[in-house]
């Protein structure tokens, strides 16, 4: 059974209060139990984490080396700033999507930058919710 880390950045976990025009009404509690039963129905183990500081996630995805077989990550403003992260990534070589919620091609031209996608395998945007299942199924697809 594969296993695969799901990382949410800053301000995700204010979902449902934050901006719902853009990222709809569920709140994050809404996501994590998606993201869970989509694991389980694509027999995929998941962990989810989500913090608001940039190192925490850098430590986190070092700390997935051995460990994990996919990284899922929504970096959110981190996403257009982090070269910290797209290093880390790089360095445990763990094949990565990256989702957003919200089509940021479609809103600032700040937003049309990503770093993480300088590594990632796929990028998905603008599914919503389904954008993270989408993503668990392109890494449980990869032999």
């Amino acid at each position: 059974m594969k296993n695969i880390l799901v990382i949410n950045g800053p301000n995700l976990n204010m979902l449902g209060l934050r901006e719902p025009a853009i990222y709809g009404s569920r709140d994050f509690k809404a996501l994590l139990a998606f993201i869970q039963e989509s694991a389980q129905q694509l027999g995929l183990e998941v962990e989810c984490f989500q913090h608001n500081h940039e190192g925490a996630i850098v430590d986190k995805i070092q700390q997935a080396y051995g460990v994990f077989d996919g990284i899922v990550i929504n970096p959110a403003a981190y996403t257009h700033t982090s070269v910290a992260i797209l290093d880390a990534l790089k360095a445990v070589s763990i094949p990565t999507v990256e989702v957003h919620i919200s089509d940021v091609d479609s809103r600032e031209d700040f937003r049309q930058r990503s770093f993480v996608s300088l590594y990632a395998e796929k990028v998905i945007k603008g599914h919503g919710f389904d954008g993270y299942k989408e993503a668990l199924e392109y890494l449980a697809a990869k032999k």
